[in-house]
């Protein structure tokens, strides 16, 4: 009870340390997802799949493995960016999004990253703007960042004296620095708020005068900043709803499909803010109307948008889900995340065996198992292919009525040429790209499955805030960008 009086103690008084701009809001915000993708960062595919497969599950398993709200390291191949200024910076900032964290924090100079020789992403380090400065310890934005201390306890961690904290008088001293760690690297914030300029047109912008954010200078293993896009207070959405519920309450991404090629990745993937008109109305032969799915509270990941899944269909044998993934308990068990920053869908073993089990009936039976390749790449089941491949249809059936979204096959069926390098014969092969999260005792304390940016590629994804749901809607995003620039 007394988590959620602080909550709604929190939620009354985000207007008023996030002030409204002093410039409109729009209907509609349009900002372009960059997706990088070098191809010296990996020497072959296996490596750059087995690298993303890794990553994928040691983001998922971290959910559970920690009592801390912190958000997590994305997977190579998953670094969808955004851009923004701070400040009176005349440069930009880029911090990957991600939609399993509710907290926006940037590398800032002077910097230092330990043990990131390897890491191929280089992040410029932010200069503070002058206009930036140092959030109060009694500020509501501090207290929500530090969820777990009372305000007193950081005034006192802050040095503020006793007559002071007895009066709520400490608003000269600056919040505590935050500590965050990662499933393989760590940082230490500083928080400072500062206005926010995002362009609406080529004239102009949308700017958030107090928008709070984590300084870091320095991290372990971690060299790119976070724009948190979850449901917490200090997200990216949630202050910009403190402009305009319009914007905030109601954003959509649009992920163009790249299947690891860095060709593709050069086109911007449209990140939509607020509603366009004729939003649902499919003008396209293969788009389709929104399907929504209701989002699901978590008591112990409340910034999650988790969801239920009932089941996957494979042609069409339909697999039921277990009950855990369907529901979220009392301790935070369950459910799906729908996540921007893990690449490949994890699933719960029980799941993902029956699923195997199907898709190998129907693809294994007139394809030899490629196991040299599931071992290079970490993906199961691999086959090598012939010039035609029988592979069967797969749907997710999520908890609502038709709530049915039918994958594409390059989302979950990846195809490439393996012995590239030269060093083996030429095949083709193809890979199911659903992993298996682990048993229910291992997804103990977090959720039971989530669906990664991977499988959500061609579609909009929008996440409806106010009506506390999540749509998918086939769309080409390559289109749909260049549609609303004109518009």
């Amino acid at each position: 009870m007394a988590a959620l009086i602080f909550m709604f103690y929190l939620l009354i008084l985000i207007p008023y340390f996030f002030p409204a701009s002093s410039v409109s809001s729009s209907q509609l915000v349009l900002l372009p997802l960059t997706h990088s993708l070098s191809k010296t960062q990996f020497n072959s595919i296996h490596q750059l799949l087995k690298s993303t497969t890794t990553r994928s599950a040691n983001r998922f398993h971290r959910h559970h493995n920690s009592n801390q709200q912190v958000s997590l390291p994305l997977s190579s191949g998953s670094d969808y960016t955004l851009s923004f200024s701070l400040g009176d910076s005349n440069s930009s900032v880029s911090l990957y999004l991600d939609t399993g964290s509710d907290f926006v924090w940037l590398p800032c100079h002077p910097f230092q990253c330990i043990l990131c020789e390897s890491k191929p992403e280089k992040a410029q380090p932010f200069t503070i703007s002058a206009t930036a400065s140092r959030l109060s310890c009694q500020s509501p934005a501090c207290s929500a960042a530090h969820s777990s201390l009372s305000t007193s306890n950081l005034c006192a961690i802050a040095k503020c004296p006793l007559d002071s904290i007895e009066m709520s008088d400490c608003k000269s001293f600056s919040c505590p620095p935050l500590y965050y760690a990662y499933g393989d690297g760590s940082l230490i914030a500083t928080l400072y708020k500062d206005s926010l300029s995002m362009p609406v047109s080529a004239h102009k912008s949308l700017v958030l005068s107090n928008f709070a954010f984590g300084c870091a200078h320095t991290t372990l293993a971690e060299t790119v900043g976070v724009a948190g896009f979850g449901r917490g207070v200090l997200s990216f959405p949630a202050q910009l709803s403190s402009l305009s519920p319009r914007l905030g309450n109601r954003f959509s991404y649009c992920l163009v499909s790249h299947s690891f090629d860095s060709e593709k990745t050069r086109r911007p993937s449209p990140l939509i803010f607020g509603r366009y008109e004729d939003k649902e109305k499919v003008e396209e032969r293969d788009e389709t109307e929104f399907v929504y799915t209701e989002i699901l509270n978590n008591p112990k990941h409340p910034y999650f948008y988790t969801v239920g899944l009932n089941g996957i269909s494979v042609g069409k044998k339909n697999i039921p889900s277990p009950g855990f993934l369907k529901r979220v308990d009392r301790k935070g068990n369950g459910g799906m995340v729908v996540d921007s920053g893990t690449t490949f869908t994890m699933l719960p073993k029980s799941l993902y065996d029956s699923v195997v089990v199907e898709f190998d009936r129907r693809v294994g039976v007139s394809h030899e198992r490629a196991s040299g390749i599931e071992e290079k790449t970490g993906l199961s089941p691999c086959y090598y292919l012939g010039k035609m491949a029988n592979v069967p249809m797969v749907k997710f059936h999520f908890v609502g009525n038709g709530s049915t979204v039918v994958l594409p096959r390059r989302n979950y069926f990846y195809e490439f040429l393996d012995g590239e390098d030269g060093s083996e014969k030429k095949r083709n092969v193809g890979c199911l790209m659903l992993m298996n999260g682990g048993d229910e005792e291992e997804l103990s304390g977090g959720p039971g499955g989530i669906l990664g940016n991977y499988q959500q590629q061609g579609f909009e994804v929008v996440y409806d805030l106010g009506k506390k749901r999540v749509g998918f809607a086939r769309r080409k995003c390559a289109s749909l960008w260049e549609n609303l620039n004109k518009n």
